[in-house]
């Protein structure tokens, strides 16, 4: 009896023992989760912006021949760049151009080499299955003039009107992305501008620092 005895206690000794592996274990108390803390509620907040001031409204661009087809690649980049040029501020635009450059602009079908009209770019930026126009036209400061338009039943729209002075330009899940430097040469901003369909343009939606590794390497995003 005592031999059964002592077999039984350490057949049940090694099932207690087998039970533990691979239990989890307690990390320790953690603290609770706490509902943020609103600082001054009593103090009355900035009034909302009227819908459309400051943004970057669409805008039909003058002189430039309807696309009935559909596709924006049929209409001539040279006429809508300087239907956007000739229009400028008009049409709430961004960066203006020296005469210089304007006259580059102008002499762009005799002069390809020394053109600042950057090759034309086609991406979905909107969702629709659908290429937009994005254009980019260098100045002699080294910034961008950054565009993008797209077809509203048959006519081209200007939805981004930007000025950038860009490390990268990037098309990601239909984001544009822009990195740019600082002052403080490890850091860039990278903006991201996504279509937003209330405004019917290429909207601002985030802008944040990224550190970069050296002049060369492509920044990394920070926490």
């Amino acid at each position: 009896m005592t031999s059964f005895a002592l077999a039984a206690t350490g057949i049940v000794a090694l099932l207690g023992g087998c039970a533990g592996v691979g239990e989890p274990l307690s990390a320790g108390h953690t603290s609770a989760a706490a509902a943020p803390v609103r600082l001054w509620p009593d103090r009355k907040p900035a009034p909302l912006e009227e819908p459309g001031a400051g943004e970057n409204l669409p805008a039909a661009v003058p002189g430039v021949p309807r696309v009935p087809s559909g596709d924006i690649r049929k209409a001539p980049l040279l006429t809508v760049v300087k239907g956007q040029v000739a229009a400028g501020s008009s049409l709430g635009g961004g960066p203006q151009f020296d005469s210089a450059t304007t006259r580059k602009i102008d002499a762009c079908a005799e002069e390809r080499t020394r053109c600042p009209v950057l090759k034309p770019q086609y991406q979905d930026l909107t969702g629709d299955g659908k290429a937009e126009l994005i254009v980019g036209i260098g100045a002699a400061d080294e910034s961008l003039a950054l565009w993008v338009f797209m077809l509203r039943h048959g006519v081209v729209n200007r939805i981004l009107d930007v000025g950038v002075d860009p490390l990268s330009v990037e098309i990601a899940n239909g984001d544009l992305i822009v990195r740019e430097p600082t002052s403080k040469r490890e850091y860039a901003t990278r903006t991201v501008f996504a279509w937003d369909p209330r405004t019917k343009t290429m909207a601002l939606r985030s802008m944040e620092f990224d550190q970069a590794d050296s002049p060369t390497s492509a920044p990394k995003r920070t926490p």
